[in-house]
């Protein structure tokens, strides 16, 4: 069975873009070698990604006419799925579009493999799939910067959620990937 993977980078003060939607500019601060070659790592044993709407345009838009190269060429190549009610077509090479029923296709989705199927950015599905308890694990990478404002990764009205910690590795960058395994919930 794949294991559902959410990963994503947010700021020390839990945010995963700023004010505006793909304000991004504080991964700079924590993006390096490292964190490249874990990226690498995680595509390499992947065989799907998730993404809501809003991320899969963006990630669509500039991987479509990214410059050739390992990311680029895994982005482009693997299977995706785009979960939304609003979306007509998903355009992106290999992508499939989930308008209902997102919790069912999720459980059909990880029990036809055995490699990993990530879900990168995309807040709102991730909280959906949260709660939903469908996430088998979470990597975070904390960038060590605060920025006072922005969209929250975790702020969704979520129940009371615990984790254990399976790895925490430090970057020379200062950031700070963290792995953690769901360990049940408490309403």
């Amino acid at each position: 069975m794949r294991k559902l993977i959410m990963w994503n980078l947010v700021t020390l003060d839990g945010f995963f873009e700023g004010l505006e939607s793909w304000a991004l500019d504080f991964h700079q601060t924590v993006w390096g070698e490292e964190l490249e070659r874990f990226s690498v790592e995680q595509l390499r044993t992947a065989d799907l990604l998730f993404f809501g709407r809003v991320t899969y345009e963006g990630m669509a838009a500039y991987w479509q006419t990214a410059p050739p190269g390992e990311v680029a060429d895994f982005m482009n190549r693997l299977p995706k799925v785009v979960f939304s009610r609003t979306l007509e077509r998903a355009d992106w090479a290999n992508t499939t579009l989930v308008k209902d029923n997102a919790a069912a296709a999720v459980q059909k989705l990880k029990s036809e493999g055995d490699r990993n199927i990530f879900v990168f950015g995309s807040a709102n599905l991730s909280a959906y799939l949260m709660e939903h308890s469908l996430f088998d694990e979470y990597r975070i990478a904390v960038a060590p910067v605060v920025i006072g404002r922005g969209n929250p990764l975790f702020g969704r009205y979520l129940r009371l959620l615990r984790f254990k910690l399976l790895e925490a590795r430090p970057l020379s960058s200062g950031g700070v990937i963290l792995r953690y395994e769901p360990q049940g919930s408490r309403d």
